[in-house]
């Protein structure tokens, strides 16, 4: 069986790997940020030190036969409430799915370096930062902007604001990423209202342009189409 040094620099090696994931999610003001991930790391780290090793004073007597991935083994279904913590609902957006999963992925690091497999929690560490950090920006570019849709819409002075929108739209007002209103050039008597969507499927951008059509104060209604 290890030694207690063993033991102790396993911790610590737990709480430096879950610190690089906690600092990604941290500098993004996430609710689960570098403290979090450092705890749930050291956490499943012990929970496996102790599933392996806890219980060697007792596997000498009779008649007694132990599972030592018992123990470890909720840590993957425990770890859920702590994701569910992570996870919000705004309108029909959920957000912190990505920190719940990262949550999950430090406590599989934490468990790795319990049972003394250095190489494979490393390697997990720089592959789940490498996807936190390095995949979003290429999402951001070919994916998300490929759901953002822009309009124009020409409507009566003051009858088109951000809450008579919200009024409007109902849910779908949380998919509303900018929203400009400035006096018209051609009408001044009329607002040019641009808004932008993201994340917005073309069923769901349908029918809010639907929605938006039948607006008793817009006049003229453009599509500008995907905006990058």
């Amino acid at each position: 069986m290890p030694g207690n040094l063993e033991f102790i620099a396993r911790l610590v090696m737990a709480a430096a790997l879950g610190s690089v994931i906690g600092f990604e999610r941290e500098r993004l003001s996430w609710a689960a940020g570098l403290r979090t991930h450092m705890l749930v790391c050291v956490g499943s780290a012990l929970i496996m030190i102790v599933s392996a090793f806890g219980f060697a004073d007792v596997l000498g007597g009779e008649h007694i036969v132990l599972d030592p991935s018992r123990v470890a083994a909720q840590v993957v279904s425990g770890i859920g409430f702590l994701g569910a913590g992570s996870i919000l609902l705004r309108g029909e957006i959920v957000r912190g799915l990505t920190t719940a999963a990262s949550l999950w992925s430090v406590a599989a690091i934490g468990l790795a370096v319990g049972g003394g497999l250095y190489t494979a929690s490393i390697a997990a560490t720089l592959i789940i930062l490498l996807i936190l950090a390095g995949i979003k920006p290429i999402e951001r570019r070919f994916i998300t902007a490929k759901q953002r849709r822009q309009m124009t819409l020409l409507a009566e002075r003051g009858t088109l604001t951000f809450h008579t929108l919200h009024d409007v739209l109902g849910p779908s007002s949380a998919r509303v990423k900018q929203f400009v209103v400035q006096q018209s050039d051609d009408s001044p008597e009329h607002d040019e209202v641009m808004i932008t969507f993201s994340r917005v499927s073309q069923p769901e951008y349908n029918a809010i342009c639907e929605q938006l059509r039948q607006f008793p104060g817009v006049r003229e209604f453009r599509d500008n189409g995907t905006h990058t």
